[in-house]
């Protein structure tokens, strides 16, 4: 059993994976987390997920774990996770990185000299929708991939918009990572990226918030929008990917799960939506952090390999650092 903490409270993400860690007790257990922040104390230091659980300095936490959850506010994750990994602790980190790319490198490069677990927690990786599109990718289902087409939009509250002064990008940085991950994985990093970064200022709110980028590849071109105000955005999130013998759409990506695949023998001609659809167990609305935990587990364990590499977790960042036109943190709103 891993002996597992979090620290910090303030991610977006952070309650449900205490949650999920703690539902495997199997796997974990939970030795509690370090907060330093006393606002995010009095706002989410009394959730259910922290009921029962000590709270720790941070030093104090990581002397008793065997790895940690870095779950701090965004612009903190980079720096915390170090600070774990110089004590060689295994880290899950959540999205997207931060601090410098020479910052986040540095960390990347010192947990592959120690061997040590670095999971950063783009959760798409371990959609089951997008777990079968890698499979039909390696297997060649869908030929040489000329196309991919990725939306993650959302009708945001205007305090999650002024939220998101806190960074450069806005919610490219914060939504479009996910995406970028995935065609990075997919495709490597791109030839060329052409980024179309605008705000609408609705609300007489001023970030990044109604986003394209176009990624080039030799043959290929991925796409990215992202936005903070479309209506039913959720509904529409969706990832496409074409080649020369088929295409997969799944859309929307969760809540519920929906995926479609065509080959060139199910879409026989040309003019007509010709396609099946794929049963995939839907989890996401239940446990959409399940597979990636037991994964963090399985890889500390040595009983399954991380197929994102420090590699790719670098390559991430970098793309991610350039369609941003460099990583930048601002006021430190917690929100």
């Amino acid at each position: 059993m891993i002996k597992l903490g979090q620290i910090g409270i303030g991610h977006n993400h952070g309650e449900a994976k205490m949650l999920t860690a703690r539902k495997f007790s199997e796997l974990f257990e939970v030795v509690g987390y370090a907060e330093e922040s006393e606002e995010w104390i009095s706002k989410r230091g009394n959730l259910p997920c922290y009921e029962g659980l000590k709270r720790y300095s941070v030093d104090e936490l990581i002397d008793k774990c065997d790895a940690l959850l870095i779950e701090t506010d965004v612009w903190n994750l980079t720096e915390i996770a170090q600070k774990c990994i110089d004590a060689g602790k295994h880290v899950h980190i959540d999205k997207p990185g931060s601090g410098t790319l020479e910052e986040f490198g540095k960390m990347l490069d010192s947990a592959k000299k120690k061997n040590l677990i670095v999971q950063l927690a783009y959760m798409y990786r371990y959609n089951p929708a997008v777990q079968k599109t890698f499979e039909l990718i390696k297997d060649g289902k869908l030929g040489e991939i000329y196309s991919i087409n990725a939306e993650m939009s959302t009708f945001h509250s205007p305090n999650y918009r002024k939220w998101l002064t806190n960074f450069g990008g806005g919610i490219m940085y914060i939504l479009g990572c996910h995406l970028i991950d995935l065609i990075v994985y997919i495709m490597g990093k791109p030839d060329k990226i052409h980024s179309f970064l605008k705000h609408t200022k609705l609300d007489d709110i001023d970030t990044n918030d109604n986003n394209l980028v176009v990624m080039e590849y030799e043959k290929a071109l991925a796409r990215v929008f992202v936005s903070s105000v479309e209506v039913n955005g959720y509904g529409r999130r969706q990832l496409v990917v074409s080649g020369s013998k088929g295409t997969i759409n799944i859309c929307p990506i969760e809540q519920p799960l929906k995926m479609t695949y065509s080959d060139t023998q199910i879409a026989n001609t040309a003019f007509q939506d010709r396609k099946v659809i794929l049963p995939i167990e839907d989890n996401t609305a239940t446990g959409r952090y399940d597979e990636m935990l037991k994964d963090f587990y399985n890889y500390i364990m040595g009983r399954k390999e991380n197929p994102f590499t420090y590699e790719h977790e670098y390559n991430v960042q970098a793309v991610l650092d350039e369609v941003v036109g460099g990583v930048e943190f601002y006021g430190k709103d917690i929100g």
